[in-house]
C-alpha cells in the first residue's frame, strides 16, 4: 500500500500533481497538518507574522539538512519529523523567517551601508569590503538561508588554489562571519553555516629587528631620494624613539608636548594614543627638530603643500619606496619603528606595563609580551651569559 493516498478532485481544472492533497498513513487516515504536491511535503501551521504580528495559516516546505546540506524531505516519516521540529521551534518562538531570505549579495550592500559598519576605521572597511566582494563572486545570488558549510569550504579550497594565503583565508571567513551574526539578529538565519569549521594553519611571518643603524641608513637615503628628504628623516626618528603609529605620528602637534612627555593623538574612532616620557634620543631628537619648526604650522610633520590652511602631512610612503631600495631595506616597513621601540624597551628592562602605556595598551602589557618583544642575537647570547647552573649562594644580610 502507497504511504501517501489523496482523494481525487476531477473538477478542478488544476492539474492533479500541482494541487495540494493531503499525507494520509498505511491506514488511509489523514496525517493532521500535512501536505504534499508535487513530490513536495508541506506542514500547514499557523504561525505570527514577525513585521506586523499577526497569525496566518501556511504552508510550508519541508527540508532535512545532511552534511551541512537542506535537501526535500523524501518520505512520510521524515515529513513527520520535520514538522515536529518546526512545532518545538514554533513553541520556543525560534522559527526561522518564512519565505525568502535576501539574497548574499543584497544583504551586503545594504550591511555595508549601516551606520555600524560606516563608524569602523576607513582602512577596517575597505578590508572587509575586498573580502566580502570576492564572498559576492562565490556565492552569487544564493539566499542567506541556503549558505552551508560546503559552500564556504569550496571558497576556502578555492582561494587557497589561488594561492591565496591561509591567514587571508581565515579573515574572509571571518567577515563573512560578521555579516551572517548580523543576519542572524534580523532573523533571517538561526544558526552560522561555518560552525566546526576549522581555522586554516600557517606560520605567521616573523617581523626582522631592525637596529638602529638601519634606522639610520633608511633616513640618509631618504635624504639623497627626495626633496622632503628631511622631513622624512625626523617622521621616521620620531617613531622610532616613540612607538607612536603612522598615522598618530602625523597627527601629532607641538602643544601634544609637556612636562617631558609626548601625549600621541587618538586615532580617528579605532586605536588609542599613549603617553611617551622622554628618553635622551626622544629629547635630543624633538630640540633639534624645534630648532627647524615651521612657524606657521602647529604641527610637528606639516603638509609641504598646506598653503594657508594649517594641514598635517598625509604619507610619505612614496619616499619609504625609494628609500628603503636606496638603503638596501625593501622589506622595511613604518611599524618596524615601533617594534623597534617597543623591543629595545623590553631588552633595555622596562617593565611591560609602563611600555604598554607608551604603546597605547591597556592590556596592561599582554600585547607587548606577545608581539613585539623581539630580542637581538645579542641581548639574547648576553642573558644566556648570566645563566647558572650552579647554587646560589646569597650574602646573609645584618
Amino acid at each position: 500500500m502507497n504511504d501517501i493516498e489523496t482523494a481525487s478532485n476531477s473538477t478542478s481544472s488544476i492539474p492533479r500533481h500541482l494541487q495540494y492533497q493531503r499525507v494520509r498513513d498505511g491506514r488511509k487516515r489523514p496525517i493532521r497538518g500535512l501536505w504534499v504536491r508535487n513530490g513536495r511535503y508541506y506542514a500547514q501551521m499557523t504561525v505570527k507574522d514577525p513585521d506586523t504580528g499577526k497569525k496566518e495559516v501556511r504552508r510550508i516546505p519541508l527540508e532535512v539538512e545532511e552534511n551541512g546540506v537542506k535537501r526535500p524531505v523524501a518520505t512520510v516519516p521524515e515529513a513527520i519529523a520535520a514538522k515536529g521540529r518546526l512545532e518545538v521551534q514554533r513553541a520556543d518562538n525560534t522559527l526561522p523567517v518564512l519565505g525568502r531570505t535576501p539574497k548574499f549579495c543584497d544583504y551586503v550592500k545594504d550591511y555595508l551601508a549601516k551606520p555600524t559598519t560606516l563608524n569602523k576605521q576607513p582602512k577596517t572597511i575597505q578590508t572587509e569590503t575586498g573580502h566580502l566582494n570576492a564572498w559576492i563572486r562565490h556565492l552569487g545570488e544564493t539566499h542567506l538561508d541556503r549558505i552551508t558549510k560546503p559552500m564556504i569550504a569550496e571558497f576556502r579550497d578555492k582561494r587557497l588554489k589561488e594561492q591565496v594565503s591561509p591567514r587571508t583565508v581565515n579573515l574572509a571567513i571571518g567577515a563573512l562571519r560578521v555579516v551572517l551574526r548580523q543576519a542572524i539578529e534580523n532573523g533571517y538565519i538561526q544558526r552560522l553555516p561555518m560552525e566546526n569549521l576549522r581555522a586554516l594553519k600557517y606560520v605567521a611571518r616573523k617581523r626582522q629587528l631592525v637596529s638602529l643603524a638601519d634606522i639610520e641608513k633608511l633616513c640618509a637615503a631618504g635624504m639623497e631620494v627626495s626633496k622632503n628628504g628631511e622631513q622624512f628623516r625626523d617622521y621616521i626618528l620620531f617613531m622610532a624613539f616613540t612607538g607612536a603609529r603612522c598615522t598618530q605620528a602625523l597627527l601629532t602637534k607641538w602643544t601634544d608636548i609637556s612636562n617631558r612627555q609626548v601625549h600621541i593623538p587618538r586615532q580617528g574612532r579605532g586605536k588609542q594614543g599613549g603617553i611617551v616620557d622622554f628618553n635622551d634620543k626622544l629629547e635630543a631628537h624633538l630640540k633639534d627638530m624645534q630648532s627647524r619648526k615651521a612657524p606657521d604650522s602647529e604641527y610637528l610633520f606639516p603638509s609641504p603643500q598646506r598653503g594657508k590652511q594649517d594641514i598635517a602631512a598625509k604619507t610619505f610612503r612614496e619616499t619609504l619606496k625609494l628609500a628603503r631600495v636606496k638603503a638596501g631595506l625593501p622589506r622595511f616597513g613604518f611599524h618596524d619603528c615601533r617594534h623597534f621601540f617597543a623591543s629595545y624597551s623590553v631588552m633595555s628592562g622596562t617593565d611591560y606595563m609602563t611600555i604598554a602605556k607608551w604603546l597605547g595598551h591597556s592590556d596592561g602589557g599582554i600585547l607587548v609580551a606577545k608581539v613585539y618583544g623581539h630580542l637581538s642575537n645579542e641581548h639574547a647570547q648576553a642573558q644566556a651569559a648570566k645563566l647558572c647552573f650552579a647554587p646560589i649562594v646569597l650574602e646573609k644580610t645584618a
